[in-house]
């Protein structure tokens, strides 16, 4: 997993840096194949702002979230993550392709 973690008017600790990854090997886990990931931190007074963009196979998600702090933030934002991609996995799921007959 490729994750490109920065700041928008704001520092990245390595702290901040090690929590994030830390919570998205959660979502790593999910997929065989490699995955990008693409993590804003942010201040939106009163609020932080975590925003990310992950590259999946056949799919781009996109989910953001405010909080009152930067690691509560981050919770709320890899919990979303995490129900777009079961949500992307079962439509993957359902999806048969039909046997196409030999034209003739």
């Amino acid at each position: 997993m490729r994750i490109d973690i920065y700041g928008q008017q704001l520092e990245v600790t390595p702290a901040l840096r090690e929590y994030v990854e830390t919570k998205l090997r959660r979502i790593e886990r999910r997929f065989d194949q490699p995955i990008e990931a693409r993590v804003q931190l942010g201040l939106r007074k009163p609020s932080h702002h975590v925003e990310a963009t992950i590259t999946v196979p056949g799919r781009t998600l996109h989910a953001e979230t405010d909080a009152e702090n930067m690691y509560a933030a981050i919770d709320l934002l890899v919990d979303k993550l995490d129900r777009l991609i079961v949500k992307h996995k079962e439509k993957q799921q359902q999806y048969v392709p039909r046997d196409v007959p030999d034209a003739m």
